[in-house]
């Protein structure tokens, strides 16, 4: 309590000084707070909380003003709402930082977020979504002594959990480094060159105190990274290779191997055409600032989901895939072609778009390892990109618009999901791979220029037979699902809602249970209200491939979001 108030009596007096001085600023923010009142659904294993009524408050306050920035943000927990991980509690002061930058430097003293490259060496973000907040408390700072050249530096501690109302850090301190070279603007003989270059590399260390009884572990840990970026025309290439030392930890059972993440991705666009290329590698990349830690807890780096992140009720909700920080080599592909109106393509064009991603195990070389006398405690090698045949992830879907006329249009789609239970654990009523069938149909009609009616209905079908193409025998799980959206939107102020999610296919009666759940909401200007009643499943919430557990439950939500 004490250091938040003593946060606000620095802001305060730092925004009155610049006020005294006739320096103008601006202040911005934005508040959110979400009201839960649950009941007892035994059928669908929701229980009612105590305290009945939950409460999820934030409001964050921004000054800018004459190169000087400071910001703070109010967290307020009475108690979490469901599912939200149970590490927030309380009301206090979750984030505060002050500032100052001009054209060539940038520093911040508190609680800060930063990225280097594309993460899988150091990223520091939040996604209140999931409930996941790893901020850097400490120092960063960031250089441009020459332009083309980006120098950043962090040192901190991240945010583990607010208990009480107070941030609780990691036990360890993570420090690192980035140098960003665009050639372009460093080079004057490639300022006006089609052929676009960015160069970067990146080095980070984590320090934790050895206090393992069994074990001598590295108190130091450390990670470098190197990356490319080229852009020619139409096509872009980018790539980014991390290398990090040996780092025993919960996770890898204490081994004392190397990790490594390799991303490629490549890109091809035009007027029509759009395709991405790209290739994961994945082996012992959990590093932490705590190595005791587990689930989302305390990750300095971040690892791309590479598969594509769907939206319809079905597909993103039954079977996310999380992605597997201890192994994976994954791949995707995506094609976006419209064909032309006039051309086969009717009056509008005919947009189709096809994905595919698939993820395996990484195959590790286990011979000569873990031999009687061996201590040193490294249990295998693995290569970039040497994958095994045991199957994590596949998703094969497709996509077709097609727009009858400017007031209707329909979206037909088709996904074909297989995911490895025993890795990525999404149920405990099924084994091995499941392999689910959805369809969806979506149609879109605009009444007049105020109100709009959308529909979807979703279908999936689970099988327990040889999957084809490989010689894995599926399981059905729950069975079948179908869904029902229906969306009525009258601008520009009211929306309604309602979705029924039914599993009829399940092979205990008594759970063939209908999840319905009504909403409505009212947006005027930034104001956004919004009344959601009715039953959700248990089951995973993913984000980016990042993903956490959500209890099932029954009863109101209530939230309001409000930026200023």
């Amino acid at each position: 309590m004490k250091n938040w108030i003593l946060g606000i009596c620095a802001l305060s007096g730092s925004l009155a000084a610049f006020g005294q001085s006739n320096i103008l600023g601006g202040i911005t923010g934005n508040m959110e707070a979400t009201f839960q009142y649950l009941n007892a659904d035994p059928l669908i294993g929701a229980l009612q909380p105590v305290e009945r009524g939950l409460l999820n408050s934030y409001m964050n306050v921004f000054y800018s003003g004459s190169h000087f920035k400071a910001g703070v943000r109010f967290e307020s927990y009475l108690p979490r709402i469901n599912g939200y991980p149970n590490r927030f509690d309380g009301t206090g002061l979750g984030m505060r930082y002050v500032g100052w930058s001009n054209d060539y430097i940038d520093i911040t003293l508190g609680n800060f977020y930063e990225q280097f490259g594309a993460g899988t060496i150091f990223r520091a973000y939040e996604d209140r979504n999931l409930g996941y907040d790893n901020a850097m408390d400490g120092a960063r700072v960031i250089l441009r002594p020459y332009k083309g050249v980006q120098l950043k530096a962090v040192y901190g501690n991240q945010r583990y959990s607010f208990q009480s109302g107070r941030v609780e850090k990691s036990a360890g301190v993570t420090r690192g480094v980035d140098l960003q070279l665009h050639l372009n603007e460093l080079i004057p003989a490639m300022d006006s060159s089609d052929f676009d270059v960015t160069l970067g590399g990146a080095f980070v260390s984590k320090y934790q105190k050895d206090d393992n009884e069994t074990y001598i572990l590295p108190e130091n840990v450390a990670a470098y990274s190197g990356r490319i970026g080229l852009r020619y025309k139409k096509f872009t290439l980018n790539g980014e290779y991390t290398h990090k030392d040996n780092d025993p930890s919960d996770d890898n059972g204490y081994i004392y191997n190397p990790g490594h993440a390799a991303l490629i991705n490549l890109g091809y666009s035009r007027k029509g055409l759009g395709i991405s290329l790209s290739a994961k590698s994945v082996d012992n990349m959990s590093y932490r600032s705590d190595r005791t830690k587990g689930l989302a807890d305390l990750f300095i780096n971040y690892l791309p989901a590479m598969n594509k992140t769907h939206t319809y009720n079905l597909v993103a909700t039954l079977y996310p895939y999380a992605t597997q920080p201890l192994g994976e080599i994954a791949y995707q592909a995506e094609v976006l072609y419209t064909i032309p109106k006039g051309k086969g393509g009717g009056k509008y064009g005919i947009p189709i778009n096809f994905n595919y991603s698939t993820a395996y195990k990484p195959l590790r070389h286990t011979n000569g390892y873990g031999l009687p006398g061996d201590s040193s405690r490294v249990a295998y090698k693995g290569n970039p990109f040497d994958m095994s045949d045991s199957l994590l992830w596949q998703d094969i879907n497709v996509n077709v618009t097609y727009k009858f006329n400017k007031s209707f249009y329909l979206i037909g789609s088709y996904f074909n999901i297989a995911i490895n239970n025993d890795v990525s654990k999404i149920t405990e009523d099924a084994h091995g791979i499941i392999n689910a069938h959805i369809a969806v149909l979506e149609a879109g009609w605009k009444i007049n220029k105020r109100h709009n009616l959308r529909a979807e209905l979703q279908a999936l079908f689970t099988t327990n037979k040889k999957m084809a193409l490989f010689d894995y025998q599926t399981s059905k799980d729950k069975g079948d699902w179908v869904t029902l959206v229906l969306e009525y939107t009258i601008s520009p102020n009211w929306f309604l809602g309602f979705m029924d999610q039914y599993n009829y296919g399940n092979s205990n009666k008594d759970l063939r249970v209908h999840y319905a759940i009504g909403s409505f909401g009212w947006i005027k200007d930034a104001t956004r209200v919004t009344v959601n009643y009715g039953r959700q499943r248990a089951g995973l919430f993913c984000v980016g491939g990042v993903c956490r557990f959500v209890p099932a439950s029954n009863g109101l939500t209530v939230s309001l979001t409000q930026s200023f």
